[in-house]
């Protein structure tokens, strides 16, 4: 650059307004959208998915120095619930933590997320990351254009208003919500009749008496206050035939038009909150239990015979699940590898 170049820019520049010329220079920061169905909160403070969304959303922001911001959206305010996995996969929403098998009616192969005792504990459920089963379903969820972030499993309780619901003789002729395709056909098999809706409607779906007991992860029952219309709990603690994945997801489109720096903080930060999720759903297994005592609720847990007459009963739904497609075979017969 000649000096006259140099002196006309040097005048340019110095006739900016203050702070303008470095930011001028500076790359924009990219604002991304999460979205989820849960009651929102504080970083420290309410349900932990939203918690969880929210350290999310600082430390990656700190890794990129700012080039990476969020808006977070709780209690479905931007995107429907049966909408969000969809929306995903077109480019059209950013980030969303929601249950996997909430896009069963669309991609099949997500129920592997709620396959009723497929995964009866944390130990089993946190191994799938890393095992076969783990890759093979990042695999199918890319090829549909959606990302896994962060692994989350949480154990689920039932919330009934009117008897126990505890082994499988208890749902002989009431309306249950189980919360994913499969979950129903276990509870029909074991005499019930069933109702699908998202975890946000179970309040008032119970309130009418239109449902008579849902089962929905221990921090649901708490999130969306259940001990305050039904009367009795199985409680997840210790055993559960309903663990639900439920994982932080991204859009493929969106990931892949990012500098890899800011894919490798996304996808970092993504697996060190894993560890948070696991103690936050556990710690929610144990205190659910004291809600739902204080709220003069009767809490029940499962032994491990009642656990295998649901196992037994289950069996036939795995078959089912598989006899979908080829993609399905081969997840449940990784997923049993693990079991």
């Amino acid at each position: 650059m000649n000096l006259t170049r140099r002196r006309l820019l040097s005048s340019a520049i110095a006739t900016l307004p203050l702070g303008f010329a470095s930011r001028a220079f500076a790359q924009s920061a990219t604002t991304l959208k999460i979205s989820h169905q849960f009651p929102g909160g504080t970083i420290d403070q309410g349900d932990f998915r939203d918690r969880l969304v929210r350290k999310f959303a600082a430390d990656v922001e700190k890794r990129t120095n700012g080039a990476l911001k969020f808006d977070i959206y709780p209690n479905s305010s931007l995107v429907k619930v049966n909408s969000q996995f969809s929306a995903l996969r077109r480019g059209a929403l950013d980030l969303s933590l929601v249950p996997l098998s909430y896009a069963g009616g669309e991609v099949p192969e997500t129920n592997i997320g709620l396959l009723p005792a497929l995964v009866p504990s944390y130990d089993i459920g946190s191994k799938w990351k890393n095992a076969e089963i783990g890759k093979f379903l990042s695999q199918v969820l890319a090829e549909k254009g959606v990302i896994i972030v962060t692994w989350i499993w949480q154990a689920g309780g039932v919330a009934s208003r009117s008897r126990p619901l505890v082994g499988p003789d208890d749902a002989k002729g009431i309306k249950v919500r189980g919360g994913s395709r499969e979950m129903d056909m276990m509870f029909k098999d074991a005499g019930a009749s069933v109702l699908s809706l998202p975890s946000n409607e179970i309040y008032a779906a119970m309130q009418t008496g239109a449902m008579d007991a849902a089962l929905t992860s221990s921090t649901s029952l708490i999130s969306f206050r259940l001990e305050e219309v039904s009367k009795f709990l199985t409680s997840g603690r210790g055993k559960s035939y309903w663990f639900m994945f439920e994982p932080l997801m991204m859009s493929k489109q969106v990931f892949d038009k990012l500098p890899k720096p800011q894919q490798d903080a996304i996808m970092t930060v993504g697996a060190e909150l894993e560890k948070f999720a696991v103690d936050s759903a556990k710690a929610d297994d144990i205190a659910v239990a004291n809600v739902y005592t204080k709220a003069g609720a009767k809490v029940s847990d499962l032994d491990d015979a009642t656990l295998a007459k649901w196992q037994t009963i289950a069996k036939p739904v795995w078959k089912d699940f598989a006899d979908k497609n080829e993609n399905c075979a081969k997840l449940l017969a990784l997923a049993q590898k693990v079991l």
